[in-house]
């Protein structure tokens, strides 16, 4: 069975993340992700699901002038790829039109919502009416939290018997907190002695780096030993590099680019921050979490994700010094590896994996 997976792109994200961690640990003998983007760029993930035995394909990026070559363009691939069965979107903007063109073909049709917004200003408007539609023509509804659910699905369609919420699983033993990963990968850094506060994600208006400059920019002048270890790009970077140099940070600051080692840096890190202005359900903070960290976030975010007790909440409202003293009051705290209480809340990977195997082969079957 090959199922076909939607998305924007195959790059870093959280939602690509999370779909990764699926696939590796998927029975391929008996199921296979393929992949359809909306990008010619190459992207993070492409080769190893090459390697895994999965495809990706193109298809032309929406803009709403190309309409119809859009619709024609996934009416092409149907006719000529007729191997598949599911379809599993995880790109909203379009799902609507690509879900629909799918069920014509006599695909069981899967969205998946990973979100809690769709962002400010008219593109999010236009996005959020195209995509209120999927809650009607999508056979089975998916979530990475009650909260994302309710968000892109409505309270009707989430109490019906076609919607599930699947967890953000993590694999929970890569991220055991160990204290001489934490020694050996302070040293390669450059911050053994340093107190390391860590954020992971795109650089993106989502993610609200220039609150989180202003947070640490707080906590810089009240410790001095002070680090902030960025991992993640985007298009806003630039913009952010050059608010750091403005505030006279830059050596505080450690830009890493998009990395494999992301269980090493977690070790590294003394306390994770995550002011973002919305979210589904962040693979992030599960993984923080198992690694032990405490962690300040934005009260928006859904209440689901505090699954250890280490998830402090803060209004994104206050001022970026109260953030700061909240920062270094949770700094003082016994770290211990929390991955066993994650598998117990149901987010260890191979069982939704397991889980997730077997939801296909059940829907194929109807």
């Amino acid at each position: 069975m090959r199922v076909l997976h939607v998305l924007g792109g195959l790059d870093r994200g959280g939602a690509e993340t999370m779909i990764m961690n699926l696939y590796r640990n998927i029975d391929r003998e008996n199921l296979q992700f393929d992949f359809i983007i909306h990008t010619d760029k190459k992207c993070d993930y492409e080769d190893e699901i090459t390697s895994l035995g999965g495809n990706v394909y193109t298809i032309p990026r929406y803009k709403g002038k190309n309409h119809l070559q859009y619709i024609k363009a996934w009416h092409n691939f149907f006719r000529q790829n007729t191997q598949y069965k599911i379809v599993h979107g995880h790109m909203r903007s379009t799902a609507y039109l690509y879900l629909s063109i799918a069920k014509k073909y006599g695909l069981k049709t899967i969205a998946h919502s990973h979100n809690t917004s769709s962002g400010k200003g008219f593109p999010s408007l236009v996005k959020s009416i195209l995509q209120y539609p999927i809650r009607y023509n999508a056979d089975y509804l998916l979530a990475c939290s009650k909260y994302a659910g309710l968000w892109l699905f409505g309270k009707k369609a989430c109490e019906m018997g076609n919607f599930y919420v699947l967890n953000n699983a993590i694999d929970t033993k890569k991220f055991n907190y160990n204290e001489k990963v934490r020694e050996y990968k302070r040293e390669e850094l450059g911050i053994k002695d340093k107190f390391v506060i860590g954020h992971i994600g795109r650089f993106h208006e989502q993610k609200n780096h220039e609150y989180l400059i202003d947070i640490f920019s707080s906590v810089y002048k009240k410790n001095k030993d002070a680090v902030l270890i960025l991992v993640g790009d985007g298009p806003k970077k630039n913009a952010i590099m050059k608010k750091v140099d403005m505030l006279g940070l830059t050596e505080n600051v450690l830009f890493t680019g998009v990395r494999t080692d992301i269980p090493e840096l977690f070790q590294t890190m003394d306390i994770f921050v995550f002011p973002s202005l919305y979210e589904g359900l962040p693979v992030t903070l599960i993984e923080a979490q198992a690694s032990g960290l405490q962690c300040i976030i934005a009260d928006n975010i859904t209440k689901e994700v505090n699954i250890t007790g280490a998830i402090n909440y803060i209004s994104i409202t206050k001022p970026s010094s109260f953030w700061a003293e909240e920062i270094i009051n949770r700094s003082r705290y016994t770290r211990q590896s929390t991955s066993t209480t994650i598998s117990e809340a149901g987010y260890d990977v191979k069982l939704n994996a397991k889980w997730l195997q077997n939801f296909y082969q059940e829907i194929q079957g109807e």
